[in-house]
């Protein structure tokens, strides 16, 4: 298939492509098992191979896929991608340009130990199913145990002379309960599977009780739940969470910067951003506490693939520093069209976040891991004692976005209560809302590094056709103050 591929870039080179890369899953398997209320809820393995050609010619893209391997095949489909291509380029009024790029032969493999596709599907499923067994409770309605695993060997080349193989390895891990509380009203209480940046992925983080056995706690949690009085409305400090830290980075600084929404494309799904291309070396986006990166370099995380879908290899970039807005969610394409459009170099190079949910796809410029730097305020314990009246949230119930990420109103799982220093009580259906530049210059205390905790997030969609895209948020603790909360 390598070399039918190159063959494949040849001829497209002689037939006058400006750029053209060729992207084949030469293996794609993946297995998804779950249980619930004690038994096997649903099982699903599928194992595929196919490819995506992509054309740039005379400014304008063409892009043909197949799952047919041979030679015969993937010349047509690159003949079918060219022609494409020439059609688009007809229509186009501004011509698509390439920033330059670093030209690479390399490979790259996630760290990964114990292969989930080489362990006996019983041995999976007997372990889920012990999870299952202590998560159960006589007061819940419905519990269950999830597992998710992904593998891929991606090869990679393109007519300027990158070639990569990528061997990616990805898993998922959650388990939830549910109950009713006094009311009748269903609460729920989940747990996902967080990952050691420098660690590995693979069938140990499963195996790893410190990892994935937290069913004891989540169970009391619940049980908490549905006795608690529901959360008061309030103005006060708000402490979260790694797993609600996650969420409020994604929504708020992650799709908010990514360029292609703020030049306008991708409107879709609260699409669009409150940035402008102005803003970039001159707003003040959150507090100085704030240090926020997109960073593919991390060197164990679902958003870490070593190199994009454009062949650039993966960067850590500062997006904002001491909360100055500096630079943005980045592709080869998008950073000509801005710079050109601002009359200026906002962005020097790309951020290596071309990415595509799969061969059939277009990549498009996603998140990779969008961190936030560790702080000096403490730990979690030492943000507790100093907060006078909050409260502390964690894991997301339900999520409200405005049309260009100016604001948002989150719902949580749950929330305890905090006055002078101490956890006071649980609270129910904890809610926050806020305008997103004021909440972030309220960004008041940042945990250091024993709060930082890297979340993965296996869902976030993005596009038309939709694509769905796996990547990390690595977070601290961060308390914000005078947050309205519980309306």
């Amino acid at each position: 298939m390598r070399d039918i591929a190159k063959s494949v870039i040849k001829k497209l080179k002689e037939d006058g492509a400006n750029f053209a890369d060729v992207r084949i899953h030469l293996q794609d398997e993946t297995e998804d098992i779950s249980t619930m209320n004690g038994t096997i809820d649903n099982y699903n393995y599928d194992s595929r191979q196919g490819y995506g050609i992509r054309v740039l010619f005379n400014g304008a893209w063409g892009f043909s896929s197949s799952e047919d391997m041979s030679k015969e095949a993937m010349f047509k489909t690159a003949k079918e991608a060219i022609e494409k291509a020439k059609t688009a380029s007809t229509c186009i009024v501004d011509k698509i340009e390439l920033a330059p790029k670093e030209i690479h032969q390399a490979s790259y493999s996630t760290p990964s130990e114990i292969d989930p596709f080489k362990v006996d599907t019983k041995e999976k499923i007997t372990r889920l199913m012990d999870l299952d067994k202590k998560l159960g409770h006589d007061k819940f309605d419905y519990w269950g145990v999830s597992a998710y695993f992904n593998k891929r060997e991606i090869f990679y080349i393109d007519t300027e002379g990158t070639e990569t193989t990528r061997n990616l390895m990805e898993v998922e891990g959650a388990y939830f309960a549910m109950a009713k509380d006094s009311e009748g009203h269903q609460q729920r209480r989940t747990y996902a599977l967080w990952q050691d940046a420098n660690g590995s992925q693979g069938w140990e983080n499963f195996i790893n009780d410190e990892q994935f056995d937290q069913t004891k706690r989540i169970q009391e949690e619940l049980l908490s739940i549905i006795e608690a009085k529901k959360c008061e409305q309030e103005v006060c400090d708000v402490i979260l969470l790694p797993e609600m830290m996650a969420l409020q980075t994604h929504e708020t600084i992650g799709h908010a910067l990514e360029l292609d929404r703020i030049l306008g494309y991708e409107l879709s799904y609260a699409g669009g951003s409150h940035i402008d291309l102005e803003h970039f070396g001159s707003l003040q986006f959150g507090s100085s506490k704030l240090t926020a990166r997109a960073d593919g370099t991390v060197k164990n995380s679902t958003g870490s693939i070593g190199f994009d879908d454009d062949g650039v290899k993966a960067e850590n970039i500062v997006m904002i520093e001491n909360g100055l807005l500096k630079d943005a969610i980045t592709s080869r394409q998008m950073i000509v069209e801005a710079n050109k459009k601002a009359g200026k170099t906002i962005f020097k190079k790309s951020g290596a976040t071309c990415r595509a949910q799969s061969y059939s796809n277009l990549p498009i410029e996603r998140m990779n891991n969008i961190n936030i730097d560790a702080g000096q305020d403490g730990t979690l314990e030492d943000i507790i004692a100093n907060t006078k009246n909050g409260i502390l949230l964690e894991t997301p119930r339900s999520w409200s976005i405005g049309s260009n990420r100016e604001n948002f109103h989150f719902a949580c799982e749950i929330g305890w209560k905090i006055i002078d220093g101490k956890i006071s009580h649980v609270v129910k259906n904890p809610t926050y809302r806020g305008d997103s530049l004021k909440f972030w210059h309220s960004l008041d205390m940042v945990g250091n590094e024993s709060t930082w905790q890297l979340q993965p997030t296996f869902n976030c969609g993005k596009g038309q056709p939709n694509q769905i895209m796996r990547l990390g948020h690595g977070i601290p603790v961060c308390r914000f103050s005078n947050v309205e909360v519980g309306n």
